[in-house]
């Protein structure tokens, strides 16, 4: 019988989260065929069917019914889950190693060990469990896309990029053991979840959720994760080096050309909705 919490034993001390190990024979979607593959074939999907809307010339957006409330709900949820456990794993994680640290000669304090991982990190464990299942879910949040295609709503070149780099970003955490993935899994993870579920309560009468509250709640998003970065870069120099140093600096050019594209993005939508009329995101 477990001694903690029965929430907290099934979301961080549970076996097959503690044994948890990234590996290309136990792992879905744990290659590199399998990443190209699926990006691939999501983008042709997406283009395919915006093509096709076009060339059939539907004069109004295709009944979804309740699919993309139930969509947003289980979304919503999944962060939720995702968020309070990688959370809770983060804080077993340095209950049980903290002696380590102290008896290294870099002296790891917690919130140094969030930013940067010692060098030699192996993707086993508790967090890289909920890294793996925040990998997952990347590929629920492509559903989305199709929602809005057949909306008959533009398919910006930027979504499209943003979503096929976040999958890439997160199978680089775990085939690398990339430093700084845990605060950016619990940022993200807390901003899906109150978007998701703000989508969903519109259902029930709330304001329509307006993409500028999209859009701020992503700005902010890439605020943090670029203050997250410096940090991480500054234990590297003065620290002796954090590992997964090299899918960082790949990650940190993606991540430059998502946020030039954002910042784009974002201006086009403000005057959209200041000189025609607000537009949903």
């Amino acid at each position: 019988m477990p001694t903690v919490p029965l929430f907290q034993y099934w979301l961080s001390e549970h076996p097959s989260i503690v044994n948890f190990r990234w590996s290309h024979t136990q792992s879905w979607g744990s290659t590199w065929s399998f990443l190209v593959s699926a990006v691939t074939l999501y983008i042709l999907a997406a283009v395919f069917l915006r093509l096709l809307l076009i060339i059939l010339r539907r004069p109004r957006p295709v009944p979804l019914g309740p699919v993309p409330a139930v969509h947003s709900l289980s979304m919503a949820v999944i962060s939720a889950v995702i968020f309070t456990g990688m959370l809770l794993s983060a804080g077993a994680e340095i209950r049980d190693t903290r002696w380590l640290w102290r008896r290294s000669r870099t002296r790891t304090t917690p919130f140094q060990w969030l930013l940067c991982f010692p060098i030699g990190t192996r993707p086993s464990g508790r967090v890289f469990f909920w890294s793996y299942i925040f990998y997952l879910s990347r590929f629920l949040h492509l559903l989305r896309t199709f929602f809005t295609v057949l909306r008959r709503r533009r398919l910006p070149f930027f979504h499209l990029f943003n979503q096929s780099i976040l999958i890439l970003t997160s199978f680089l955490w775990l085939e690398f053991s990339q430093s700084f993935q845990i605060l950016a899994i619990l940022s993200t993870t807390l901003l899906h979840a109150l978007v998701y579920g703000y989508r969903f309560l519109t259902v029930f009468g709330f304001p329509a959720a307006s993409f500028p509250f999209v859009l701020n709640c992503q700005a902010a998003l890439l605020s943090c994760n670029l203050l997250c970065h410096f940090g991480l870069f500054s234990f590297h120099i003065l620290k002796g080096g954090c590992n997964g140093i090299g899918a960082w600096a790949c990650n940190s050019v993606l991540n430059s050309a998502i946020l030039l594209l954002f910042v784009k993005f974002y201006k086009e939508s403000r005057s959209d909705l200041i000189y025609k009329k607000p537009a949903n995101f």
